[in-house]
Parts: C-alpha cells; sequence; structure tokens
C-alpha cells in the first residue's frame, strides 16, 4: 500500500473559520479571560464538517447548505466556549455571516481505507437522525 491518496470518500468539507467578532464575544463573557487568547488561537484545530457531496458540490452549493442550517452550526460554534447562559440573545444569520468564513473543500481524502469510518454519536437524546438534517 503507498502512502499516496488514492481513496476519497462520498462527502466533500467545511470548516468554520472564526472571524473577529467571535473573538470578541469569546473576551467578553469570559469569567476568567485570558488576555493573550488570538483569533489564531481561537481558529486552532477548527471543527470540520463533513456535507453530502450530492448537494455541496461547489462552494456556493455548500454556502447555501449551511446558511440553511445557519443556526445549529451557530449554536455548535457558540457551545464549543460556553454554555447558551452565556450566548448573545439573538442570533442572525447576517450575525452567522459577520462572525464565521465559510471554507469549503470537495475533496476528502481517506488515507486508512483499510480501516472502516467509525461514527461517534455526542449526541444525548434517542434521536437517530443528526442535528444538522433536521
Amino acid at each position: 500500500m503507498t502512502d499516496h491518496p488514492r481513496f476519497t470518500l462520498n462527502r466533500s468539507m467545511i470548516m468554520l473559520i472564526p472571524e473577529q467578532p467571535f473573538l470578541d464575544w469569546i473576551k467578553a463573557v469570559d469569567p476568567e479571560p485570558v488576555p493573550t487568547l488570538s483569533l489564531e488561537d481561537v481558529r486552532d484545530d477548527g471543527s470540520v464538517f463533513l456535507l453530502p457531496s450530492d448537494v455541496a458540490d461547489s462552494p456556493e452549493n455548500a454556502l447555501h447548505w449551511v446558511e440553511k442550517r445557519w443556526q445549529e452550526f451557530f449554536e455548535f460554534m457558540l457551545g464549543e466556549w460556553f454554555d447558551d447562559s452565556m450566548w448573545p440573545e439573538e442570533l442572525s444569520l447576517a450575525m452567522f455571516r459577520e462572525w464565521f468564513t465559510v471554507r469549503f473543500h470537495s475533496m476528502v481524502w481517506d488515507m486508512v481505507p483499510d480501516s472502516p469510518v467509525v461514527h461517534e454519536d455526542w449526541d444525548d437524546e434517542d434521536d437517530d437522525t443528526p442535528p444538522f438534517l433536521h
């Protein structure tokens, strides 16, 4: 087996890249703010989301798919930092667009095709439907 990329997944992917307003919110609500926290720190090791490649086959289509689900994505990103008692009272698509840049990648390469992709459910609910697909 070669290490050369050969196998792709039937998914595209996006990353939500935090922008300055997201960092400003973190610093404003953090009860123990880290004075040296930077935008680079907040962007480090960001979450990656796999999307259905049949509907998210271009940057425009992926953005459309994400923006139809903007609230779930926004709440996920906020929840990565603080519980909902510290979130902004009002969330909007315009605010989501200011706080995050959607970075799209059409090809997801599987470098370990001999090992199965395993799904780990992080949701406490018994619902079998992934939250972004509701």
